[in-house]
């Protein structure tokens, strides 16, 4: 088959074709040319009178080296590879070992199959893409299962967590549960599921830039207001005894701050007659009484404007004001509430928009309490239920109890089932959660060995472009690839358009599984990706049957294209079977 080489270029090698016709069965199939040196290449493309192969590395001292040190001779000895050798690109046949995961059968060659180095895949970033009915559920439920369903090499200590937008993985992992040692954890969001373990966040663990995400605050001025929020709930969670000076000091600064404004009087008396019907004590209410010598008036009486306009009591008010006003009464950062609830913190924002002085300001005011009333909205939805937690629980228990099993034995895989709320609140749930393992991740000392898998399906819904750098100075998806590594937090993408997906986070991810896909943009981001595969390869991905992937990255070799044997169970994410729920009725 091989004849003389015609031609050596930078990577490619240019031979004979003895055969004088075209074999399309041997793209694909590697070939040895051999001197003082074993090259390794690839044959990609054949004509009657030529064979091009691309040099992909060396076999040396029993293994396979990627890259190429040296180049063949005219004098080499051309051949196709053998059996063993194969086994050096392919990776070891026998799957039950602890450095090797089993992916599926090579393509290429007949009954070989493909493993990846396990540390190397787990420990990095990756990516499985694909478009719709190409396999990707398919392949991650496989994929998943064949950690499991090992007879001697059990990830027991593994953390896996799965959010699950459509809700399809239950049926491939429950059967996990009999497998021994490892247990399967769902977690849904099917609030009229009493049968299932509701996901519950308790929101005294939102910080600042939590609370920033759950309202989606878009503007970076709102972060003030969140922080002095997330103060003022200590005045809502105290007997009132304790916070009275507090309150009286916040109140009376507010209501200064409105009669002060030189507004007209119309607007001032209508203003602090709000806050104070919404933020009143014992002390200063509407129907607080000022006694001056020979009368007695109330502040709303004070509040009246007389006929020529004028609100002539004003100072009346200001100097009963002045005596709550004291600086040892203002909210410092060590008063925080042990616990509190949504309707807490819905209070706190009231009590910080008054205190801020956003009153002062129409533009000021719109752009903060677009915050409160999208807690409040959050507050008389389904969605309340999330953060409804009677028990005060720790961090660290709350995720001890996340992956620990009814029978009290430690979960493997944590599914979070998001099927039952939109888009919108998937992406903030997420966030959360993933913001919320990883800051927990870095408090665990070195020694914890404690390393944690987040795979992210449909991940083009919520590790975008978006505006959280602005607001934030960070995305957590981001941060989690660019420092999550060193402390065991590992991402996995599961997607159908990664050219939505964040350009940061997609470009740290180490190791890819491409199924099928069609979209200009989708396959210029895989041509972009990576130097390992050629411009025949990403053209190839067009037309990949289901199943069937091209696997590339530091856990293996060289790209090779792999069949994903089917999951068992399967997912339910078939396809809707059209036949069966038109014509039903007509059989």
């Amino acid at each position: 088959m091989f004849g003389r080489v015609i031609d050596v270029h930078e990577y490619t090698i240019v031979v004979e074709n003895l055969l004088r016709k075209v074999e399309a069965s041997f793209l694909g199939v590697h070939v040895i040319f051999e001197d003082t040196h074993k090259i390794v290449c690839e044959i990609s493309k054949i004509s009657d009178n030529e064979i091009e192969c691309t040099m992909i590395g060396e076999i040396s001292n029993g293994s396979f080296i990627t890259g190429i040190t040296h180049k063949p001779s005219g004098n080499a000895t051309i051949r196709v590879i053998n059996k063993d050798e194969v086994l050096f690109l392919l990776g070891n046949q026998n799957v039950d070992t602890p450095d090797r995961i089993y992916l599926g059968k090579s393509l290429i060659y007949d009954g070989i199959n493909v493993s990846a180095n396990i540390n190397n895949l787990f420990s990095n970033h990756f990516a499985i893409l694909g478009n719709t009915g190409s396999g990707k559920s398919c392949t991650v439920a496989r994929l998943i299962q064949n950690l499991f369903y090992r007879r001697q090499y059990v990830p027991v200590n593994s953390s896996i967590v799965l959010f699950d937008v459509y809700g399809e993985y239950h049926s491939a992992f429950e059967k996990i549960n009999n497998q021994g040692e490892c247990r399967y954890k769902s977690l849904t969001t099917n609030v009229n599921a009493p049968e299932d373990e509701i996901i519950k966040i308790p929101p005294y663990f939102l910080e600042v830039d939590d609370i920033a995400l759950l309202l989606q605050a878009n503007d970076a001025v709102q972060i003030p207001i969140i922080e002095k929020a997330l103060r003022y709930v200590y005045l809502f969670t105290e007997e009132e005894a304790k916070v009275i000076q507090y309150k009286n000091n916040i109140i009376a600064k507010a209501i200064m701050d409105i009669l002060t404004s030189g507004k007209e009087p119309a607007r001032i008396r209508d203003q602090v007659v709000a806050v104070l019907t919404s933020f009143n004590t014992a002390n200063i209410n509407l129907e607080s009484e000022i006694v001056q010598p020979g009368y007695t008036r109330t502040i709303r009486q004070c509040l009246k404007i007389d006929d020529s306009g004028k609100i002539n009591t004003i100072h009346l008010v200001i100097e009963y004001l002045e005596q709550y006003i004291n600086k040892e009464f203002e909210l410092n950062n060590k008063m925080k509430p042990k616990k509190y609830n949504l309707k807490d913190l819905y209070n706190a924002f009231e009590f910080a928009l008054i205190s801020e002085g956003v009153l002062k300001s129409d533009k000021i005011y719109d752009v903060n309490n677009i915050l409160k009333v999208r807690l409040d909205s959050i507050i008389n939805s389904p969605n309340y239920r999330y953060f409804e937690v009677e028990e005060y629980i720790t961090k660290e228990e709350y995720i001890r109890r996340l992956f620990t099993s009814d029978d009290g034995k430690k979960v493997q895989i944590l599914n979070f089932n998001l099927d039952y709320v939109d888009e919108r609140f998937t992406k903030i749930l997420t966030k959360l959660y993933s913001k919320m393992f990883f800051n927990y991740a870095i408090t665990l000392p070195k020694s914890s060995n404690f390393s944690i898998q987040i795979l992210l399906e449909e991940a083009h819904r919520y590790v975008q472009n978006d505006k959280d750098i602005d607001i934030l100075g960070y995305n957590v998806f981001d941060r989690i690839t660019k420092e999550g590594r060193k402390y065991g937090v590992v991402l996995g993408l599961i997607t159908q358009r990664p050219c939505e997906l964040s350009t940061t986070v997609l470009s740290q991810c180490s190791n890819y599984i491409v199924l099928r896909m069609f979209h200009p943009s989708d396959l210029e981001i895989i041509r972009s990706i990576t130097h390992s595969i050629s411009e025949k390869d990403v053209n190839r991905i067009k037309s990949l049957g289901p199943g069937v992937a091209l696997c590339f990255g530091n856990a293996l070799n060289l790209p090779l294209y792999v069949k994903i044997d089917p999951p068992n169970p399967f997912p339910t994410s078939s396809n809707a079977q059209i036949k069966d729920s038109w014509f039903r009725n007509n059989k």
